[in-house]
């Protein structure tokens, strides 16, 4: 878990890189830059904010050789080993990142390289390398008096509301590649940013491994469970299997297929499942993990426990003990309507 709210830029270098398949050049400066106190906590916002609202999914520099062949991963390492390194480094990274600007829709931008100091992860106060570039230019009112006049000019700039793209190399983990967070609002070259630039692969942390074995057990709710019995067989799986991971602090497999697979046919339709698809999460050897009950708290509100039915009903779904179900709906197929039905028990209607 990180905690941004103490962090200093202790320094920051602005450069421009465009795009280097349509011939635009890359600016850059010849000194840090030299911001005041005002305008500091305003660029922390506008820097930190996408991340605080994030969660958290590690990532980590990656080279198929070695790391010491991974340009990025090299450059963080000085910098975080020579600070006072920091600005000649940012000039190399905006050089690296303008290597990577090929694609005709990827957009120039300017490139701010900060290094921060006070940042807390996992409870362990490090220091890290902030990479941001923004993109998109807005158009924005600005006022000049003038004689007796005020007077109206459009402008345009950078929203500090909205950052484009950016990553945090946190100072910690070295030899695995450091931990790296990253976001992108711009979806349609996102490709570039993470992989040609970065260069990175997702953290096989504790997180990483319960969002995904959570994934793979909602695929394998609907491919398997939903075909086998019903909807409301689909939607008690995943709800049993979310309280499973949400009770526990850590995950056992063969405990977690006892107590969330009621109907014993489908427990070897499950190990087979895993051996089909598992790679696809990267799951296929797990077992055994710690939980991560911030991945467990989104993939519950990801939840949609609703079973849609052909006369415009919906029946929701949203059980704390996964038993109340078998105790509260009962499905039938009713004869003389020669259609099915389910029968759902309550003392009292709730107010909204």
């Amino acid at each position: 878990m990180i905690n941004l709210y103490n962090s200093l830029i202790e320094s920051l270098s602005i450069h421009r890189v465009g795009n280097k398949s349509r011939n635009e050049d890359v600016f850059l400066s010849d000194k840090p830059h030299a911001f005041n106190n005002e305008l500091a906590p305003l660029l922390k916002e506008f820097f930190l904010k996408p991340f605080r609202e994030k969660e958290e999914n590690y990532f980590k520099f990656d080279h198929a050789a070695d790391l010491e062949f991974h340009t990025l991963y090299q450059l963080c390492k000085t910098v975080f080993q020579t600070p006072e390194a920091h600005h000649e480094v940012s000039r190399k990274i905006a050089l690296h990142l303008f290597d990577q600007s090929q694609h005709p829709h990827i957009k120039s931008g300017e490139l701010y390289v900060a290094h921060f100091t006070g940042i807390l992860v996992d409870n362990q106060k490090v220091d890290g390398l902030g990479i941001f570039k923004s993109e998109l230019k807005h158009e924005f009112l600005q006022f000049e008096e003038r004689e007796n006049n005020l007077n109206l000019m459009l402008q345009q700039g950078v929203n500090l509301s909205k950052l484009d793209k950016g990553c945090l190399v946190f100072n910690i983990e070295e030899e695995g590649g450091y931990k790296v967070l990253s976001i992108d609002s711009n979806r349609y070259d996102s490709k570039y940013w993470l992989e040609n630039f970065l260069a990175v692969t997702s953290l096989r942390d504790d997180n990483f491994m319960t969002k995904n074995y959570l994934k793979f057990c909602k695929n394998f709710a609907k491919d398997v469970v939903l075909p086998a019995e019903d909807k409301k067989e689909e939607v008690m799986f995943m709800n049993k299997s979310v309280n499973y991971f949400a009770k526990n602090d850590a995950f056992e497999e063969s405990n977690f297929i006892n107590e969330v697979i009621d109907n014993p046919d489908l427990i070897p339709e499950f190990r087979n499942y895993k051996v089909d698809k598992g790679p696809k999460y990267s799951i296929e050897d797990l077992t055994e993990f710690n939980i991560a009950n911030k991945a467990v708290s989104t993939a519950r509100k990801s939840m949609k426990g609703i079973i849609n039915l052909d006369t415009n009903i919906q029946i929701k779904m949203d059980f704390v003990n996964s038993d109340s179900a078998d105790k509260f709906v009962e499905k039938g197929w009713d004869e003389e309507k020669q259609m099915y039905y389910y029968l759902v028990y309550f003392n009292k209607e709730q107010r909204s």
